[in-house]
């Protein structure tokens, strides 16, 4: 990913957080088989200090794609936050030299590293209550994988498997007018705020 230096997130405990908040994530393979990305949520695990932290998440078995993980393929894992337009009409300095453009604030997040097939019953029993828990925690009435018969859930435990990745290198972009003289980033963040969609108004609480 290009990250021009005023763009770039190089604050570990943020890029660690930007995932936790944007967990539904795109996880990519390239081998000599080709090039293949999946859709999934991740829960992120900092358990282990001193390290960029791993990213746990699960595949179905019928998806050929986790064999080709075996062995500790590398892979890439990436998140993005909120995006939105950005017109050159918020600009405050359009009307005094007319020199601006359109563009797209968006915050991303890539993490790389080497992915472990997992099919342990008692590590996929944990990474579906964790990954449950974090989902339903502000549900009026969170469910747990506990309320379904454990039958049921032991059968479809069956028909998936475990990914781990040790995250080795993670970079953030975080492009928020920042490149933008401060009367043009105050502009915008006030269209932004006033805008009706949610990842609109989400971008203008990243513009400082």
């Amino acid at each position: 990913m290009y990250v021009p230096s005023h763009f770039k997130e190089a604050d570990v405990d943020k890029l660690q957080q930007y995932i936790r908040d944007y967990g539904f994530g795109l996880l990519v393979i390239a081998d000599e088989h080709g090039i293949e990305a999946n859709h999934v949520p991740f829960h992120m695990s900092t358990e282990r200090e001193g390290t960029l932290g791993r990213l746990q998440c699960h595949l179905a078995r019928n998806n050929p794609v986790w064999q080709r993980l075996r062995g500790g393929a590398r892979v890439l894992a990436v998140f993005q936050g909120p995006d939105a337009y950005i017109s050159p009409s918020w600009y405050e300095t359009k009307a005094e030299t007319g020199r601006v453009v359109p563009t797209w604030n968006y915050l991303a997040v890539h993490a790389e590293g080497c992915a472990r097939v997992i099919e342990d019953p008692d590590w996929l029993r944990l990474h579906l209550h964790r990954l449950t828990d974090k989902h339903e925690a502000g549900m009026a009435s969170p469910w747990s994988v506990d309320d379904a018969p454990a039958e049921f859930t032991e059968r479809l435990s069956q028909a998936i498997v475990g990914v781990e990745i040790e995250i080795e290198t993670l970079t953030g972009k975080l492009k928020a007018s920042q490149n933008q003289p401060e009367k043009n980033r105050a502009s915008v963040k006030a269209a932004l705020e006033a805008g009706e969609g949610a990842d609109s108004r989400a971008m203008a609480r990243f513009i400082s």
